[in-house]
């Protein structure tokens, strides 16, 4: 069992990666996703892209067409252990 690598527990993803994730997870175009949640889908693009910032407002608007935490949109890698021992 010594010739194993043990499994790193998290990856570390930008706020438009984890938007992309859910968003496949969930098998949703971005144009669908567009017309869950009223925000265009250039702009979805962007965001998924980190060109665009997700902001406060559009966060809960896809959280709630993805059905997660805005949180999980806003702080994909937020390690709550780590950070406490800070």
């Amino acid at each position: 069992m010594k010739d194993y690598s043990k499994a790193k527990p998290r990856i570390d993803v930008s706020v438009g990666e984890s938007v992309r994730i859910l968003r496949e997870l969930q098998e949703l175009s971005q144009n669908e996703l567009a017309e869950l949640t009223g925000i265009p889908q250039s702009t979805i693009s962007a965001i998924e892209n980190d060109r665009v910032q997700l902001g406060v407002e559009r966060a809960k608007v896809l959280a709630r067409a993805l059905n997660c935490h805005p949180a999980v949109l806003v702080f994909p890698g937020w390690d709550i252990e780590r950070e406490s021992a800070a």
